[in-house]
């Protein structure tokens, strides 16, 4: 899958969530999403690091290359909400995963 429809999933999910006072993470998991482990963890790296999302953070352990998420309460953030409305591409995406909905049902 690509990238930025990862992305935009993961996205409209947190925005989608921000009602629930127990969200439900496991729609925007690496498994759910079809994607590695380790691309997941790098996408949500970027996530934070832009500040696309809020409540989650990266630990390293000596023991293992790969880091872990921890997830404490990872919504989304202003800026993220911005994102979603403002970029082009990400409604691209939106237009192409209402098309591929269509397209299915």
């Amino acid at each position: 899958m690509d990238n930025f429809k990862v992305i935009y999933r993961i996205l409209k999910h947190l925005e989608a969530m921000m009602d629930a006072s127990e969200p439900d993470m496991s729609p925007i998991t690496a498994e759910s999403l079809g994607i590695s482990q380790m691309r997941w963890i790098r996408l949500i790296e970027m996530l934070i690091n832009e500040g696309y999302i809020e409540g989650a953070e990266l630990a390293y352990c000596l023991r293992s290359s790969l880091p872990i998420v921890c997830e404490r309460e990872m919504r989304i953030s202003l800026q993220g909400l911005e994102y979603l409305q403002e970029n082009n591409l990400m409604k691209k995406v939106a237009s192409d995963l209402k098309d591929n909905t269509e397209i299915l049902a």
